[in-house]
């Protein structure tokens, strides 16, 4: 299936896996890669030095365009924008606006520029700017969300734009990608989905508690890191959301001078991440060590298998999936579906 999204990255089926910390590691985007969709690797939870050797170990997995995603806030962007070009990685992503300079000099050296957006204005910003295309993300995306759902934030940016726009938050199946094509879209973009297949190296007691997972499991919470932050409802979540300001501010710390040592930040760079991560909220100090560490809480997780100490980041769409297929397999299973329900559909001429 040819698209906009398609034919921008070169990938044979437009499907995007998103740069998911602690999640989208060689593994997962080499496999989603070698099915035909664009795999994104990871990289707010590496080191430069680990994100070079991430991107040599998927080089050496597959031959097919992947990206990887990164934040436009961290200190050092540009060392990782230099890593990205040195590589010949096709595409780069972001989860917040990259300024107009580093567009450009992603662009000068052929890389492809696809921000996440999670609002119209912010689209008509980035495209402003240069942006090849524009991932948008409903209220239904796992992680940092907002209050719009897809289908109404789609169409919005699909018209405010002119550049190729990938739509996540929600989709999991061939018939969201054909909804998504209906809206405008040039393809979609998946986190969940990707997390739950059989090559994600998540630990598979994990998996399980996805699986498991109602629509109802999966909550909108502010009590992590002081921003809406969509993640499966578990007794952490509750006791975080329960939490008095001194408890709060003590387990921030503790987990902050965890991820300080995997990291190697000192404590003043730890805090100036977590400043820029408050986006202008008000934030407490307990919220701003938090928004800072807020990876340590993922890694617990989905690195160490801990689903009583870690964070679960989950679309709405984690409620509905209950299987664990390879990432060849849930291409193509999307892929046919999407084929199968364009041939259902009445045409004008009939």
């Amino acid at each position: 299936m040819e698209t906009a999204l398609t034919k921008l990255v070169g990938v044979r089926h437009p499907l995007v896996q998103t740069g998911m910390g602690w999640v989208a590691g060689p593994r997962l985007v080499s496999a989603t890669a070698n099915a035909g969709a664009l795999g994104v690797l990871a990289s707010a939870t590496m080191t430069a030095e680990e994100l070079r050797a991430a991107v040599r170990e998927v080089k050496s997995r597959t031959d097919r365009p992947f990206g990887v995603n990164l934040r436009a806030d961290a200190g050092d962007a540009r060392e990782r924008v230099r890593i990205i070009v040195d590589e010949g990685v096709r595409v780069a992503s972001f989860a917040l606006a990259p300024s107009r300079d580093l567009i450009a000099e992603l662009k000068d050296a052929g890389v492809v520029v696809i921000p996440s957006v999670g609002a119209r204005r912010h689209a008509e910003k980035v495209a402003g700017w240069g942006a090849d295309a524009v991932l948008v993300q409903g209220g239904e995306g796992g992680g940092h969300t907002g209050e719009v759902a897809t289908t109404v934030l789609l169409p919005q940016v699909v018209d405010a734009v002119d550049i190729p726009v990938i739509a996540a938050g929600g989709f999991r199946d061939g018939r969201g990608l054909v909804a998504a094509l209906a809206h405008g879209a040039a393809g979609i973009a998946m986190g969940t989905r990707f997390l739950l297949t059989s090559d994600s190296t998540v630990p598979e007691a994990v998996k399980a508690r996805y699986l498991a997972a109602t629509v109802k499991d999966v909550t909108v919470t502010t009590a992590v890191d002081g921003l809406p932050h969509r993640m499966l409802r578990t007794d952490l979540v509750a006791s975080l959301e329960n939490a008095g300001r001194v408890r709060s501010l003590a387990r921030a710390l503790r987990r902050a001078a965890g991820f300080r040592r995997i990291s190697g930040l000192s404590w003043p760079a730890l805090i100036r991440d977590g400043l820029a991560m408050r986006h202008g909220k008000d934030l407490s100090w307990s919220q701003v060590l938090l928004a800072a560490n807020t990876p340590m809480l993922l890694r617990a997780s989905m690195v160490e298998g801990r689903t009583d100490l870690g964070i679960m980041a989950a679309g709405q769409v984690a409620g509905v999936i209950d299987d664990l297929p390879s990432c060849e397999e849930l291409v193509a299973r999307i892929m046919t579906e999407a084929a199968q329900v364009l041939r259902t559909l009445p045409h004008p001429e009939e």
